[in-house]
């Protein structure tokens, strides 16, 4: 059994790390943006993070669905719920730059934008949450990715470049 946690900023290459690591060991994959964010009723409303109890719920039947797994996401408080499963744990610490450059770069992603345009609408807004990374104290900022890192006992790897996307 597989049972990995990748985390880090936005734009650090989680989600196509995720995708290589699905595509070699076989495993399920849980973005961790489905379960942490409240259906909006329109595109102009801004999102609302759903309650993390109801989160934990969706957390908990991926985990009860499937016994090897790749979880990905930025969530400190979800990520912490999922750690005593996890075997392995990844965190993708890129600089800032690399980070903006690739969330430039990202192709559309339809299970959280309704098209291209809605995505690249919300590009300025995600440079800017990007750039706050290590400002910030919240459950995103790097303050609670370190935290995580430290405590995980288990096999761990910090990749500070974007050679991860290839890595088994």
């Amino acid at each position: 059994m597989t049972k990995i946690v990748v985390f880090g900023n936005s734009g650090s290459g989680k989600s196509t790390l995720a995708k290589n690591l699905v595509k070699v060991h076989h495993i399920a994959h849980l973005d961790l943006d489905s379960v942490a964010w409240a259906p909006s009723n329109s595109i102009t409303s801004p999102p609302s993070r759903m309650p993390i109890s109801e989160s934990t719920v969706l957390i908990e039947r991926f985990l009860t669905d499937n016994t090897s797994w790749v979880i990905e996401g930025c969530y400190s408080d979800l990520l912490a719920e999922v750690l005593p499963r996890a075997d392995e744990l990844i965190f993708l610490n890129l600089p800032m730059k690399l980070c903006v450059e690739n969330a430039k770069a990202r192709p559309w992603e339809p299970h959280k934008y309704e098209s291209k345009q809605a995505q690249d609408a919300n590009l300025d807004m995600l440079i800017d949450w990007i750039k706050e990374y290590e400002n910030r104290t919240d459950t995103f900022s790097k303050q609670s990715h370190q935290a995580l890192y430290d405590s995980f006992g288990g096999a761990k790897t910090m990749y500070t470049s974007n050679n991860h996307s290839e890595a088994p």
